[in-house]
């Protein structure tokens, strides 16, 4: 039975401590190709979610069943097999998005975050804790793909989700949706989290010395 601190210490470090992206640099290559608008960041972040969670759910389950020299190979199975069913649904329910987010949703199947996880957490934890953990890193991967859109789509459209929120008074930032823009982007969010962590380590650290 998985304790709330469990819960939280998992959530925690997915999100926030170890985040797959701005901590790991993982996954960036979809980071900075769908980016330019918030709804196309939202849609393949619940489809990251989907697919981490449930893949590192069922490799834990099936984890003492797995031959060892087969590992790899079984484990990007089951992660296409779930790609393939975001794909299909995409396509079936809303195949403006599937045609926006063109191959990148496919490109899901070698994305590092979702094999980064399998191997090191679902492959060592029960179900429970690498469910969590898969929707753990799901959500960190999608905080930062919504953080980088937002500023991009509001630079550059003047707007957010589609909306106008920055009238014709607003010179459209055009760097900004194309390419350069989410390395720009990308570049100034991983900066930002490391000056924070290196902050807070030395602050823990003057505090640490301040007890002595």
């Amino acid at each position: 039975m998985m304790k709330l601190k469990d819960i939280k210490n998992i959530f925690s470090m997915g999100i926030l401590k170890d985040n797959p992206v701005f901590r790991q640099i993982l996954g960036i290559c979809s980071a900075l190709a769908v980016t330019n608008l918030m709804l196309n960041s939202l849609v393949m972040g619940l489809g990251l979610i989907f697919v981490t969670s449930f893949s590192s759910l069922t490799i834990s389950i099936i984890r003492k069943y797995t031959p060892r020299h087969i590992r790899m190979m079984v484990q990007t199975l089951i992660i296409s097999a779930y790609v393939i069913i975001v794909d299909i649904v995409l396509k079936a329910y809303y195949p403006t998005m599937s045609e926006a987010l063109g191959p990148y949703v496919g490109l899901i199947i070698t994305n590092c975050i979702i094999m980064g996880r399998c191997e090191s957490f679902a492959q060592k934890n029960p179900p429970l804790p690498s469910f969590l953990d898969g929707i753990a890193s799901g959500m960190g991967y999608t905080l930062v793909l919504l953080t980088i859109a937002f500023f991009r789509e509001l630079l550059g459209f003047g707007s957010i989700f589609g909306y106008t929120i920055l009238g014709s008074w607003w010179p459209r930032w055009i760097f900004m949706i194309m390419p350069p823009g989410a390395f720009f982007m990308l570049a100034i969010l991983i900066w930002v989290s490391n000056s924070l962590t290196s902050n807070n380590k030395e602050n823990a650290t003057a505090l640490a010395g301040g007890e002595k």
